[in-house]
């Protein structure tokens, strides 16, 4: 292992989204399934049941953790626009918050798309636009059209 470089690898991916995906959204599931099979071991051949694994950081590919690090902040900003499995959903809501983490994820998103390539970046793209869209409908304030979070970066979503 590297000097105080690991990284514990829990297929962050799969496991981050397991409350989003138990919505009834089908976008979501659909967004999901994409992106579950980024990292398989047909996809992904070093790939193993990574929840007990350890890998030095510099073993692990920059594709894995830039979509990682997407997942992590769809499924925050999923459950910050009141789209969390249970009954404390409306609890969660912050929009606030949300549209903090959806401008960080379209940011993401169109900065390393061009490194990701369409297999990666397509999914990624499908989820964030599902999330502005779901921001758009839990709010009661209008945003104007490329005012909404993340459409400075990605364009008017309707």
């Amino acid at each position: 292992m590297g000097v105080a470089s690991t990284c514990v690898l829990d297929l962050a991916c799969l496991v981050t989204f397991t409350a989003w995906v138990t919505l009834s959204n089908t976008k979501i599931q659909s967004v999901y399934g994409k992106l579950s099979i980024m990292s398989t071991p047909e996809t992904n051949p070093d790939s193993t049941d990574a929840t007990n694994e350890i890998r030095d950081i510099a073993e692990v590919a920059a594709v894995e953790i830039i979509t990682t690090a997407a997942v992590h902040l769809m499924s925050a900003a999923a459950v910050k626009c009141g789209l969390a499995a249970g009954d404390d959903a409306e609890e969660l809501k912050d929009l606030d918050e949300a549209r903090k983490l959806i401008n960080a994820l379209a940011g993401l998103i169109v900065s390393a798309a061009p490194d990701l390539g369409s297999q990666h970046a397509g999914p990624l793209r499908d989820g964030l636009r599902s999330l502005q869209l779901a921001f758009r409908e839990a709010s009661i304030v209008e945003d104007a059209p490329g005012k909404g979070p993340g459409e400075k970066l990605t364009g008017p979503v309707n």
